[in-house]
């Protein structure tokens, strides 16, 4: 009997950068609740919520990078290539939703 085997995803090889990447960003979002409990000054925290949003954007990028390297020319092989890419507009489109 062999082992299940994990599904390969676009961002597969650099998952190790990525989750690095997500809890630098996690504790900056902690840092943000301790300045809101010390009372910091407004526009510091609004500063330290930009870093975040361009941080995860950046994070976003990176994914919807590796999907359409790896994951569309994955789903282009098997006959899937329209599929795989309106789902991916759909995501950019979520990414790109501000405010």
């Amino acid at each position: 009997m062999t082992a299940p085997t994990h599904p390969t995803r676009g961002y597969t090889a650099s998952k190790d950068q990525l989750l690095a990447r997500l809890r630098r960003i996690e504790g900056q979002v902690r840092g943000i609740e301790k300045m809101v409990e010390d009372d910091r000054y407004c526009i510091d925290v609004l500063t330290q919520i930009s870093a975040i949003q361009a941080a995860l954007d950046k994070v976003g990028l990176g994914l919807l990078d590796g999907h359409a390297r790896h994951c569309m020319h994955e789903g282009a092989v098997e006959g899937r290539a329209d599929e795989m890419a309106t789902e991916m507009m759909a995501a950019v489109g979520r990414l790109m939703k501000r405010g």
